[in-house]
């Protein structure tokens, strides 16, 4: 059995034309669906974890110093931090995070553009 495309009757194509103007016009919807704008809440949450598993890090040190269950406490929440980690590289992906690096080294690039 052979499938075969239909044409567009000028009506639809009337309103194709029309959507793909609204979405051209749309900034924010590009944005959101661009490469760097897909994976920006991952690679935030991503970020912040990092951080928090540098300042428990530094609280465990510190607990170690206090008594032995605070820094248990401090350790498990790195434990946490790992798996939130974790989790949001693997819905990011390879091409993820491949975008994000991309998207870093190119704001580094035209930041040290301005500061020249």
């Amino acid at each position: 059995m052979e499938v075969r495309p239909m044409a567009l009757s000028e009506d639809e194509q009337r309103i194709l034309r029309q959507i793909e103007q609204e979405l051209q016009n749309d900034s924010k919807f590009a944005q959101a669906v661009s490469p760097s704008g897909l994976y920006t809440h991952s690679a935030k949450t991503v970020r912040l974890a990092v951080v928090g598993l540098v300042l428990c890090l530094g609280l465990l040190v510190v607990l170690l110093q206090v008594h032995y269950i605070a820094a248990f406490a401090a350790f498990v929440g790195m434990l946490a931090l790992l798996a939130v980690i974790e989790r949001n590289a693997r819905a990011m992906g390879k091409a993820g995070l491949q975008d994000v690096a991309g998207a870093i080294r190119k704001a580094r690039s035209s930041a040290g553009r301005r500061v020249q």
